[in-house]
């Protein structure tokens, strides 16, 4: 399975966001950025979260620091809801709900 890169410069030009945001980001540990011949990709599965990370700080105003905060309240709160619908589902099982 072939990964597919996306370019983080004509992502920034059609997006029209700094790459020094992107940057930041890898710095942070919220995107993974791949160095080929001197260029700097992201890998297309990573889009989405680079999508909501734009969207939280340019239409929002968060900061980087803010939406790694964000980022890991989002995943716990899934994390919960995964862990009660688990539990939903065996209450099920045993006669319980």
């Amino acid at each position: 399975m072939e990964t597919t890169l996306i370019l983080i410069k004509e992502y920034c030009e059609q997006y029209e966001i700094e790459q020094h945001f992107v940057q930041s980001l890898q710095e942070e540990g919220l995107l993974e950025i791949t160095v080929v011949s001197d260029e700097r990709y992201i890998k297309e599965e990573q889009l989405n979260e680079l999508e909501q990370f734009r969207r939280w700080h340019y239409d929002l105003n968060i900061n980087i620091e803010g939406i790694d905060a964000m980022r890991h309240l989002i995943n716990k709160v899934t994390k919960m809801q995964q862990e009660i619908n688990h539990l939903k589902n065996q209450l099920r099982l045993h006669g319980g709900v």
